[in-house]
Protein backbone atom coordinates (compact mmCIF):
# COMPACT_ATOMS: atom_id res chain seq x y z
CA UNK A 1 0.00 0.00 0.00
CA UNK A 2 1.45 3.36 -0.97
CA UNK A 3 1.16 6.53 1.10
CA UNK A 4 -0.97 8.02 -1.70
CA UNK A 5 -3.77 5.59 -0.88
CA UNK A 6 -4.08 7.33 2.49
CA UNK A 7 -4.61 10.75 0.89
CA UNK A 8 -8.24 11.81 0.52
CA UNK A 9 -9.63 13.70 -2.46
CA UNK A 10 -9.26 17.02 -0.63
CA UNK A 11 -5.57 16.37 -0.05
CA UNK A 12 -5.91 15.50 3.65
CA UNK A 13 -4.21 12.51 5.28
CA UNK A 14 -6.42 9.61 6.37
CA UNK A 15 -4.39 7.01 8.30
CA UNK A 16 -5.12 3.39 7.44
CA UNK A 17 -7.04 1.38 10.01
CA UNK A 18 -5.44 -1.39 12.02
CA UNK A 19 -6.72 -4.62 10.50
CA UNK A 20 -5.55 -6.93 13.29
CA UNK A 21 -7.44 -5.79 16.36
CA UNK A 22 -8.55 -8.90 18.23
CA UNK A 23 -8.49 -8.13 21.95
CA UNK A 24 -6.35 -9.86 24.54
CA UNK A 25 -8.31 -11.54 27.32
CA UNK A 26 -9.96 -14.68 28.65
CA UNK A 27 -13.24 -14.55 26.75
CA UNK A 28 -13.95 -16.84 23.79
CA UNK A 29 -12.32 -15.50 20.65
CA UNK A 30 -9.86 -13.28 22.52
CA UNK A 31 -6.09 -13.67 22.39
CA UNK A 32 -4.77 -15.66 25.36
CA UNK A 33 -2.60 -13.69 27.80
CA UNK A 34 0.50 -15.87 28.14
CA UNK A 35 4.07 -15.21 29.14
CA UNK A 36 6.70 -15.58 26.38
CA UNK A 37 4.10 -16.22 23.69
CA UNK A 38 4.20 -12.85 21.93
CA UNK A 39 6.86 -10.67 20.37
CA UNK A 40 6.35 -6.92 20.13
CA UNK A 41 7.98 -5.38 17.05
CA UNK A 42 8.71 -1.68 17.21
CA UNK A 43 10.74 1.06 15.58
CA UNK A 44 12.45 3.60 17.84
CA UNK A 45 11.35 6.71 15.88
CA UNK A 46 7.71 5.59 15.62
CA UNK A 47 5.55 7.32 18.26
CA UNK A 48 2.83 4.67 18.09
CA UNK A 49 5.24 1.88 18.97
CA UNK A 50 7.28 4.01 21.39
CA UNK A 51 4.31 4.46 23.68
CA UNK A 52 3.77 0.68 23.87
CA UNK A 53 7.45 0.21 24.75
CA UNK A 54 7.19 2.88 27.47
CA UNK A 55 4.20 1.14 29.07
CA UNK A 56 5.84 -2.29 28.71
CA UNK A 57 8.85 -1.03 30.64
CA UNK A 58 6.95 0.89 33.31
CA UNK A 59 4.81 -2.15 34.08
CA UNK A 60 7.73 -4.57 34.10
CA UNK A 61 6.66 -6.68 31.15
CA UNK A 62 10.13 -6.90 29.54
CA UNK A 63 10.53 -10.56 30.53
CA UNK A 64 6.96 -11.40 29.56
CA UNK A 65 6.67 -9.97 26.03
CA UNK A 66 9.86 -10.08 23.96
CA UNK A 67 10.92 -7.08 21.89
CA UNK A 68 12.16 -6.91 18.33
CA UNK A 69 13.30 -3.75 16.54
CA UNK A 70 13.36 -2.73 12.90
CA UNK A 71 15.82 -0.26 11.43
CA UNK A 72 14.62 3.36 11.71
CA UNK A 73 15.66 3.90 8.09
CA UNK A 74 13.24 2.21 5.73
CA UNK A 75 14.81 -0.19 3.21
CA UNK A 76 15.31 0.92 -0.37
CA UNK A 77 12.53 -1.15 -1.91
CA UNK A 78 9.72 -0.49 -4.40
CA UNK A 79 7.26 -0.90 -1.50
CA UNK A 80 6.85 0.59 1.97
CA UNK A 81 8.42 -1.76 4.48
CA UNK A 82 10.58 -2.13 7.60
CA UNK A 83 13.80 -4.16 7.72
CA UNK A 84 15.41 -6.18 10.54
CA UNK A 85 18.85 -4.93 9.50
CA UNK A 86 19.81 -4.13 13.10
CA UNK A 87 19.96 -7.86 13.82
CA UNK A 88 22.69 -10.35 12.97
CA UNK A 89 22.39 -11.53 9.36
CA UNK A 90 19.59 -8.96 8.90
CA UNK A 91 17.04 -11.40 10.30
CA UNK A 92 14.89 -11.18 13.42
CA UNK A 93 16.27 -13.90 15.73
CA UNK A 94 12.85 -15.16 16.83
CA UNK A 95 10.72 -14.71 13.73
CA UNK A 96 13.36 -15.58 11.15
CA UNK A 97 12.27 -12.83 8.75
CA UNK A 98 14.17 -10.07 6.98
CA UNK A 99 11.29 -7.67 6.34
CA UNK A 100 8.22 -6.93 8.43
CA UNK A 101 5.94 -7.43 5.43
CA UNK A 102 6.84 -11.13 5.47
CA UNK A 103 4.93 -11.81 8.68
CA UNK A 104 1.96 -9.77 7.45
CA UNK A 105 1.67 -11.67 4.17
CA UNK A 106 2.24 -14.98 5.95
CA UNK A 107 -0.69 -14.13 8.20
CA UNK A 108 -2.84 -12.94 5.30
CA UNK A 109 -1.59 -13.51 1.73
CA UNK A 110 -4.06 -10.87 0.53
CA UNK A 111 -2.87 -8.17 2.95
CA UNK A 112 -2.51 -4.95 0.95
CA UNK A 113 -1.90 -2.36 3.66
CA UNK A 114 1.36 -0.97 4.96
CA UNK A 115 3.14 -3.36 7.36
CA UNK A 116 2.99 -1.23 10.49
CA UNK A 117 4.57 -1.04 13.92
CA UNK A 118 3.80 -1.66 16.68
CA UNK A 119 2.69 -5.19 16.01
CA UNK A 120 2.23 -8.15 18.30
CA UNK A 121 3.25 -11.45 16.75
CA UNK A 122 2.14 -14.80 18.15
CA UNK A 123 5.41 -16.76 18.24
CA UNK A 124 3.51 -20.02 18.76
CA UNK A 125 1.68 -19.75 15.43
CA UNK A 126 4.12 -17.25 13.85
CA UNK A 127 1.39 -14.85 12.77
CA UNK A 128 0.37 -11.24 13.35
CA UNK A 129 -2.38 -11.06 15.96
CA UNK A 130 -2.66 -7.37 16.87
CA UNK A 131 -1.40 -4.12 15.35
CA UNK A 132 -4.01 -1.87 16.92
CA UNK A 133 -1.74 0.94 18.13
CA UNK A 134 -4.68 2.77 19.69
CA UNK A 135 -5.61 0.04 22.19
CA UNK A 136 -2.35 -1.85 22.81
CA UNK A 137 -1.26 0.22 25.80
CA UNK A 138 -4.67 -0.22 27.41
CA UNK A 139 -4.39 -3.98 26.96
CA UNK A 140 -1.00 -4.03 28.67
CA UNK A 141 -2.42 -1.91 31.50
CA UNK A 142 -5.47 -4.11 32.14
CA UNK A 143 -5.66 -7.75 31.04
CA UNK A 144 -1.88 -8.17 31.29
CA UNK A 145 -2.01 -7.10 34.97
CA UNK A 146 -1.28 -10.65 36.29
CA UNK A 147 2.22 -10.30 34.81
CA UNK A 148 2.94 -6.77 36.05
CA UNK A 149 5.97 -6.38 38.29
CA UNK A 150 5.46 -6.04 42.02
CA UNK A 151 4.43 -2.49 42.84
CA UNK A 152 3.63 -1.63 39.22
CA UNK A 153 1.76 1.67 38.85
CA UNK A 154 -1.79 2.02 37.65
CA UNK A 155 -1.66 3.95 34.38
CA UNK A 156 -5.32 3.34 33.58
CA UNK A 157 -7.24 3.52 36.90
CA UNK A 158 -10.85 2.53 36.51
CA UNK A 159 -12.35 5.69 38.09
CA UNK A 160 -10.47 7.83 35.54
CA UNK A 161 -10.89 5.71 32.42
CA UNK A 162 -13.70 7.75 30.92
CA UNK A 163 -11.67 10.94 31.32
CA UNK A 164 -8.48 9.28 30.05
CA UNK A 165 -10.30 7.93 26.99
CA UNK A 166 -11.75 11.35 26.22
CA UNK A 167 -8.33 12.96 26.57
CA UNK A 168 -6.76 10.26 24.39
CA UNK A 169 -9.30 10.87 21.63
CA UNK A 170 -8.36 14.56 21.53
CA UNK A 171 -4.62 13.90 21.74
CA UNK A 172 -4.83 11.39 18.90
CA UNK A 173 -6.96 13.43 16.51
CA UNK A 174 -5.33 16.83 16.91
CA UNK A 175 -1.79 16.11 18.16
CA UNK A 176 -0.50 12.53 17.66
CA UNK A 177 -2.04 12.27 14.22
CA UNK A 178 -2.30 16.04 13.86
CA UNK A 179 1.40 16.41 13.06
CA UNK A 180 1.06 13.73 10.37
CA UNK A 181 -1.95 15.52 8.93
CA UNK A 182 0.32 18.54 8.54
CA UNK A 183 3.24 16.61 7.13
CA UNK A 184 1.35 14.37 4.72
CA UNK A 185 -1.22 16.91 3.51
CA UNK A 186 -1.32 17.26 -0.26
CA UNK A 187 -3.30 20.47 -0.48
CA UNK A 188 -2.73 23.88 1.07
CA UNK A 189 -6.21 23.92 2.58
CA UNK A 190 -5.82 20.52 4.25
CA UNK A 191 -2.39 21.48 5.59
CA UNK A 192 -3.53 24.79 7.04
CA UNK A 193 -6.60 23.24 8.65
CA UNK A 194 -4.47 20.55 10.32
CA UNK A 195 -1.89 23.18 11.32
CA UNK A 196 -4.52 25.37 12.98
CA UNK A 197 -6.09 22.45 14.87
CA UNK A 198 -2.68 21.30 16.09
CA UNK A 199 -1.59 24.64 17.52
CA UNK A 200 -5.02 25.48 18.92
CA UNK A 201 -4.88 22.24 20.93
CA UNK A 202 -1.29 22.80 22.06
CA UNK A 203 -2.28 26.23 23.34
CA UNK A 204 -5.13 24.71 25.34
CA UNK A 205 -2.85 22.04 26.82
CA UNK A 206 -0.26 24.70 27.67
CA UNK A 207 -2.85 26.35 29.90
CA UNK A 208 -4.14 23.07 31.34
CA UNK A 209 -0.70 21.88 32.36
CA UNK A 210 0.15 25.19 34.01
CA UNK A 211 -2.03 24.36 37.01
CA UNK A 212 -1.47 20.62 37.36
CA UNK A 213 1.54 18.37 37.04
CA UNK A 214 0.04 15.84 34.63
CA UNK A 215 -2.91 15.74 32.26
CA UNK A 216 -5.32 14.14 34.74
CA UNK A 217 -3.84 15.59 37.93
CA UNK A 218 -1.16 14.39 40.31
CA UNK A 219 -0.17 11.14 38.62
CA UNK A 220 1.05 9.90 35.24
CA UNK A 221 -1.61 8.07 33.25
CA UNK A 222 -1.89 6.48 29.82
CA UNK A 223 -2.81 9.90 28.42
CA UNK A 224 0.55 11.36 29.43
CA UNK A 225 2.38 8.55 27.66
CA UNK A 226 0.47 9.31 24.47
CA UNK A 227 1.15 13.04 24.58
CA UNK A 228 4.83 12.59 25.46
CA UNK A 229 5.71 10.63 22.33
CA UNK A 230 4.63 13.52 20.11
CA UNK A 231 6.15 16.25 22.28
CA UNK A 232 9.55 14.54 22.43
CA UNK A 233 9.65 14.39 18.61
CA UNK A 234 8.35 17.89 18.00
CA UNK A 235 11.46 20.04 17.80
CA UNK A 236 13.76 17.40 16.29
CA UNK A 237 11.36 16.34 13.55
CA UNK A 238 7.81 17.64 13.27
CA UNK A 239 8.67 21.35 13.43
CA UNK A 240 10.78 21.16 10.29
CA UNK A 241 9.97 17.98 8.39
CA UNK A 242 6.19 18.18 8.84
CA UNK A 243 6.04 22.00 8.56
CA UNK A 244 4.49 22.27 12.04
CA UNK A 245 6.48 25.43 12.50
CA UNK A 246 4.34 28.00 14.27
CA UNK A 247 6.04 27.28 17.59
CA UNK A 248 8.59 24.83 18.96
CA UNK A 249 8.00 22.79 22.08
CA UNK A 250 10.52 24.94 23.92
CA UNK A 251 8.34 27.97 23.13
CA UNK A 252 5.67 26.57 25.49
CA UNK A 253 7.09 27.01 29.02
CA UNK A 254 4.61 24.67 30.70
CA UNK A 255 4.56 21.91 28.08
CA UNK A 256 8.35 22.05 27.79
CA UNK A 257 8.79 21.61 31.55
CA UNK A 258 6.08 18.92 31.59
CA UNK A 259 7.84 16.99 28.81
CA UNK A 260 11.15 17.20 30.69
CA UNK A 261 9.43 15.91 33.83
CA UNK A 262 8.31 12.84 31.89
CA UNK A 263 11.65 12.48 30.11
CA UNK A 264 13.40 12.14 33.46
CA UNK A 265 10.96 9.43 34.56
CA UNK A 266 12.16 5.82 34.12
CA UNK A 267 10.57 4.33 31.02
CA UNK A 268 10.37 7.62 29.10
CA UNK A 269 13.78 9.17 28.47
CA UNK A 270 15.61 5.84 28.57
CA UNK A 271 13.51 4.55 25.66
CA UNK A 272 13.83 7.76 23.63
CA UNK A 273 16.34 7.62 20.78
CA UNK A 274 16.77 11.11 19.34
CA UNK A 275 19.27 9.99 16.71
CA UNK A 276 16.87 7.37 15.35
CA UNK A 277 14.06 9.91 15.35
CA UNK A 278 16.11 12.44 13.37
CA UNK A 279 17.32 9.87 10.86
CA UNK A 280 13.88 8.44 10.20
CA UNK A 281 11.97 11.67 9.77
CA UNK A 282 14.66 13.58 7.88
CA UNK A 283 15.54 10.64 5.64
CA UNK A 284 12.83 8.00 5.34
CA UNK A 285 9.93 10.42 5.65
CA UNK A 286 11.31 12.55 2.79
CA UNK A 287 12.48 10.00 0.24
CA UNK A 288 10.95 10.21 -3.21
CA UNK A 289 11.87 9.09 -6.69
CA UNK A 290 13.81 12.29 -7.39
CA UNK A 291 15.47 12.66 -3.97
CA UNK A 292 18.36 10.29 -3.43
CA UNK A 293 19.58 9.25 0.01
CA UNK A 294 23.09 10.51 -0.62
CA UNK A 295 21.77 14.04 -1.21
CA UNK A 296 20.04 14.32 2.15
CA UNK A 297 21.79 15.98 5.07
CA UNK A 298 20.73 15.03 8.59
CA UNK A 299 20.47 18.22 10.70
CA UNK A 300 23.07 18.54 13.44
CA UNK A 301 20.63 20.26 15.79
CA UNK A 302 18.63 21.11 17.67
CA UNK A 303 20.54 21.28 20.95
CA UNK A 304 19.18 18.44 23.09
CA UNK A 305 20.97 19.35 26.32
CA UNK A 306 17.88 21.11 27.63
CA UNK A 307 16.12 17.79 28.14
CA UNK A 308 18.34 17.16 31.16
CA UNK A 309 17.62 20.46 32.88
CA UNK A 310 15.41 20.75 35.97
CA UNK A 311 11.69 20.97 35.31
CA UNK A 312 10.69 22.36 38.73
CA UNK A 313 7.13 20.99 38.57
CA UNK A 314 7.13 18.89 41.73
CA UNK A 315 5.17 21.53 43.65
CA UNK A 316 2.18 21.16 41.32
CA UNK A 317 1.29 17.73 42.70
CA UNK A 318 2.61 17.72 46.24
CA UNK A 319 3.31 14.02 45.69
CA UNK A 320 6.69 12.36 45.93
CA UNK A 321 5.70 9.56 43.56
CA UNK A 322 4.65 10.35 39.99
CA UNK A 323 2.65 7.14 39.72
CA UNK A 324 -0.56 5.94 41.32
CA UNK A 325 0.34 2.55 42.78
CA UNK A 326 -2.29 -0.15 42.79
Amino acid sequence: MSQNQEIKADGSFNRQKSLFSTSFGTKPGELPVEKNRYRLIWSAPCPWSHRVVIVRKILGLENVISLGAVNPIRPDLPRIDWAFSLDENNVDPKLGIQYLSEIYTKTNPDYAGRPTVPVMVDCKDNIVVNNDYFTLTNALETVWAPFHKSGAPNLYPEPLRQRIDAMNDVIYADINNGVYKCGFARSQEAYEQAYDHLFEKLAILEQLIAAQRFLLGDYITDADVRLYVTLVRFDVAYYSVFKANKNRLIDYPNLWAYARDLYRTPGFGDTTDFEAIKKHYHLSARLSADLKKENIIIPKGPDLSGWDTEHNRQHLSGKEDKFLIR
